[in-house]
């Protein structure tokens, strides 16, 4: 009952089958990959969002609701997501580098001048 039956002429094409359904029966595996780093310039309060970092983009792109960690002195402080992204008075889903905008990261506050948010996103690596 439910048995699948395959006949092959080769030996090598059963092998392959069945590693390909194994691999598919795995977890996948994510890479860390960098995508853009910012450094805060100016803190700002707003009673309606929070803290909002001032920032200068140095590397890369930043994007919102992009995984990013807060480094203050080269130490990791908090790791979270940008929840929101600003440019001039629009809300922008990407910012490049050598532009400035503004950021609040969700869930934290605690931003000083001279923190470093690094924006990363989680890659699927292939298996071999």
């Amino acid at each position: 009952e439910n048995v699948d039956i395959r006949y092959y002429s080769v030996i090598y094409d059963a092998i392959d089958e069945i590693e390909a359904a194994l691999r598919g029966m795995l977890k996948p595996i994510y890479e860390e990959k960098a995508m853009g780093t910012a450094e805060i310039r100016q803190i700002f309060r707003s009673s309606k969002v929070g803290t909002i970092a001032g920032c200068m983009i140095t590397d890369g792109p930043i994007r919102r609701h992009a995984k990013a960690r807060l480094v203050r002195d080269g130490v990791v402080i908090q790791e979270t997501e940008i929840n929101t992204l600003q440019r001039e008075k629009d809300a922008v889903t990407e910012v490049r580098e050598g532009y400035e905008c503004g950021l609040t990261l969700t869930n934290y506050s605690d931003i000083r001048v001279g923190d470093e948010v690094q924006c990363y996103e989680m890659v699927e690596k292939p298996r071999d």
